[in-house]
């Protein structure tokens, strides 16, 4: 029997309870990209400069690439100057895990999908009011998804 994880539907403003995502690296392998599978499984980085979301001037919502699982809300996206999709607040704290990474020699803290603990970037404290975050993500971990089709 899978484990369950309570996440934020956004589409329906309320807190539903769904099945963990799980799948071996192989499974992970065949379904996403190869730049896809470096980054979320891997615990890659995509290069700065290198996503470009023409979409993100329309309202909508940011999904894990590997789960579908509502990540980020359009609207709190913004131009942080790193090259990294940057939000200063997830849809809701249930929808990631936040858990420190020591590598490269530093501590930062490590942001995962909660539902298939996707690899989606760092958090920072140098971000913009009323939160102060920069979630720093990569644009290789998420799918936007406009508003009328979420």
């Amino acid at each position: 029997m899978s484990a369950k994880v309570k996440i934020f539907d956004a589409k329906h403003n309320s807190i539903v309870e769904v099945e963990r995502v799980e799948r071996t690296p192989e499974e992970w392998r065949k379904m996403l990209t190869p730049e896809q599978y470096e980054v979320t499984v891997l615990k890659g980085t995509e290069y700065p400069g290198s996503c470009a979301f023409s979409d993100a001037t329309r309202h909508g919502i940011f999904k894990c690439v590997r789960c579908g699982t509502d990540l980020f809300d359009s609207g709190a996206k913004y131009e942080s100057g790193t090259g990294w999709p940057s939000y200063y607040k997830p849809v809701s704290p249930l929808n990631i895990l936040e858990e420190p990474d020591y590598s490269h020699g530093m501590l930062r803290t490590e942001v995962l999908c909660a539902r298939c603990r996707a690899h989606l970037g760092h958090v920072f404290n140098d971000g913009p009011p009323p939160t102060g975050l920069r979630y720093c993500i990569n644009g290789l971990a998420l799918k936007f998804v406009p508003e009328n089709e979420v």
